[in-house]
């Protein structure tokens, strides 16, 4: 299932939505024609089982990067300023892996959160960004954001705004190439200015 979900991104973010069928994803998978169908029978699992994909994915970014991913696990110490300018390059090297060897998978939650605007029935796939964003207000609490909720979803629209002005908005046409230390430096600052502005430190 993960080999066709990835096909299946790599699609979206070449092609676009429209670009996104069952016996394209069979090519892209050089597997037998129908595999894909058998799996995921209508274009609504399909574009589902990406959403879900691109979530897991994203999860094992924040795993690898020692980034709290349970906001179950019960209260954390406080946060220091030294610990958000940790915070801050992890992040920053989180976005910018984003915008390099992650790039597909973030231009295909774009176009898989555009289409679910134009189909009710796919609005669901919109639920799938809300453990990232518990684990967001989580961070903002740990760091004593007043309002970890409110701020925690500013926060997330923040970054969000950012990764998409950097991909296929102008501010890619300035920015420094993903990849580069430049780049990181360059996330890192806004990224601790953000946390700064939102927990007044």
């Amino acid at each position: 299932m993960d080999l066709l979900a990835d096909a299946a991104i790599d699609l979206i973010a070449e092609q676009g939505i429209r670009g996104l069928t069952h016996r394209a994803v069979d090519a892209r998978a050089t597997m037998p024609t129908g595999t894909t169908s058998a799996y995921l029978r209508t274009r609504r699992a399909l574009v589902e089982a990406v959403a879900q994909r691109v979530v897991d994915l994203n999860r094992a970014d924040y795993e690898a990067r020692h980034l709290p991913v349970d906001p179950s696990a019960g209260p954390l110490p406080p946060l220091t300023a030294a610990d958000l300018d940790q915070l801050a390059t992890a992040l920053a090297l989180l976005l910018d892996t984003w915008l390099g060897p992650g790039r597909n998978r973030v231009l295909a939650r774009y176009a898989c959160q555009l289409e679910a605007t134009h189909h009710h029935e796919l609005r669901r796939l919109l639920a799938h960004g809300t453990p990232m964003r518990e684990q967001i207000r989580g961070l903002l609490a740990q760091a004593g954001a007043v309002n970890p909720r409110r701020q925690g979803e500013q926060f997330v629209a923040f970054v969000d705004g950012l990764l998409f002005d950097r991909l296929v908005g102008t501010g890619g046409l300035a920015a420094p190439p993903p990849g580069t230390e430049e780049s990181r430096e360059d996330l890192r600052d806004a990224v601790r200015t953000l946390l700064r502005a939102l927990t007044g430190r």
